[in-house]
């Protein structure tokens, strides 16, 4: 059987990841890797799309070069952020990087124009400035003439999607993160948009993951060196691939796809959108089989990314093994934050914030770099701890273990913390978790594989997971309380 290339496209870095199924079970090894991340230009965050298309090109002749020939390729790539193509297929403009600060007030703008319980129940979407929604909303309000002159939307992994294949859809579960996809119509909530006045004439049929889109691009195959390749719209959200991944049994275990940022939650047949969810801010995004993953996003190791981003700004290159043994050694709870604190979403000087954060708050900041990440872990944790109770009080059972994937899995310290603060058997890996569901779902489009069900059976047979048993978790109930306190705070 010939490799499948799943190109996971991250808001921090890039991989072509080829993955092989052989007798039941599956490998992966890394082709190429690259730097991925936002452009300034001006007061304005951009992606460079032109340039990660050049290393998606690169990825599959790479490929093509080492085995002949693929099996199939997939993309899948962060959420909300999206591409408007005009006239002939031009791209107008480069994408906004998501971080941008045009949605700053699109929350409050969008409520004026529909109220905030009827934009959840038409969507069970959470509520984010950075999603794609408010996103068009900003573009609106600005009388952006793009709106009026694009023919075709396209979220990011669409986008690459058409220039590998020239068929111009848009996923299911990239689709879901928009916040203007309704689950209950099962398609684009045009009512919604045009009580925002936003243009939706635009808009592309939405397939399922799992689609084979068709075969590449003879022109495309002609420059990286390989023909007749199939192209699948796997579950396009880098997230949606993850969860496809998780090696979980049974339906009594919740799932933290731990990177950049951190989802956490459960998967679903039938989306959640009732009042407590709503008062909770829960989401309801869309996954492989038509399933919906009920999670709450967590701000995640961004704010360990942009504090070792801001140290090396200053000459001290830290590597992230040494921050966390750095941390390791750091006195427990040197304070607590809310990692989900509007200040900590922009790029910046993050150790600053966090000072400020704590000296808002009435806590001492962390004093040394070790105090700085472990603050950042026990929080994240505790906020772990937080979602956790809240999905079991919706679903009205007791979650037995959590399984934790991606980069974040690596992270012996942040595996035991959230052990300890939720007082559950944490599960660490596949670390590659969202590469691996890209290549399977390929081998399940394709129908190598007969089954989701299949799919994870496979998973468990290739991948050991390491288990975190909780140590002292009697010692977080004290910081739990402080955090529980933190929140009721009008920060």
């Amino acid at each position: 059987m010939y490799p499948f290339l799943a190109l996971d496209l991250g808001a921090e870095s890039g991989r072509g990841m080829v993955g092989f199924l052989e007798d039941g079970k599956f490998r992966l090894e890394e082709i190429h890797r690259f730097l991925n991340g936002p452009v300034r230009v001006g007061e304005s965050l951009f992606w460079d799309v032109l340039r990660i298309w050049e290393e998606v090109k690169t990825s599959i002749k790479l490929t093509a070069q080492k085995y002949g020939k693929l099996g199939g390729i997939g993309v899948d790539t962060w959420g909300v952020d999206f591409a408007l193509l005009g006239k002939g297929d031009i791209l107008l403009g480069n994408p906004y990087h998501y971080r941008d600060k045009r949605t700053n007030g699109m929350l409050e703008e969008a409520f004026r124009r529909v109220p905030k319980e009827k934009i959840y129940f038409r969507t069970g979407i959470q509520f984010i400035q950075l999603n794609t929604l408010y996103q068009l909303l900003a573009m609106r309000v600005e009388s952006s003439p793009l709106l009026e002159i694009a023919e075709t939307f396209l979220m990011m992994p669409d986008l690459f999607n058409f220039w590998l294949t020239g068929v111009k859809v848009n996923e299911f579960s990239i689709a879901t993160t928009s916040q203007f996809y309704n689950p209950v119509q099962g398609d684009w909530d045009r009512e919604l948009l045009e009580e925002m006045d936003i243009p939706h004439h635009y808009l592309q049929k939405i397939v399922p993951s799992g689609t084979v889109l068709g075969e590449l691009l003879p022109s495309v195959g002609e420059e990286v060196g390989v023909k007749g390749v199939p192209v699948v719209a796997v579950a396009c959200h880098d997230t949606g691939s993850a969860v496809a991944a998780a090696p979980g049994e049974g339906e009594n275990w919740a799932y933290i796809s731990a990177g950049t940022w951190m989802l956490m939650g459960v998967e679903i047949k039938e989306p959640i959108i009732n009042q407590r969810s709503f008062e909770l801010n829960f989401t309801n995004e869309g996954g492989v089989g038509g399933t919906f993953r009920f999670l709450k996003n967590i701000m995640g190791l961004w704010l360990v990314q942009e504090s070792r981003r801001t140290w090396a700004s200053r000459g001290e290159e830290y590597s992230y093994s040494e921050l966390t043994k750095m941390a390791e050694n750091a006195r427990p709870f040197p304070s607590i934050l809310e990692p989900d604190h509007p200040s900590f979403l922009p790029p910046g000087d993050m150790p600053a914030r966090i000072a400020n954060f704590c000296q808002k708050t009435g806590q001492e900041p962390p004093q040394t770099k070790g105090e700085i990440i472990r603050c950042v872990l026990e929080s994240l944790a505790l906020k772990c701890r937080w979602v956790m109770e809240k999905i079991e009080e919706m679903m009205g059972k007791r979650l037995e273990k959590i399984h934790i994937f991606g980069g974040g899995s690596q992270n012996p310290l942040l595996c035991q913390f959230i052990a300890d603060a939720t007082n559950r058997l944490v599960l660490a890996g596949p670390a590659e978790a969202t590469a691996t569901g890209n290549a399977l779902v390929q081998a399940l489009a394709l129908g190598y594989i007969k089954s989701h069900k299949e799919m994870r059976e496979i998973i468990r047979n290739s991948f050991e997971v390491k288990p975190y048993e909780p140590v002292s978790p009697s010692s977080w109930d004290s910081a739990y309380e402080k955090f529980l306190k933190l929140r009721e705070q009008n920060i």
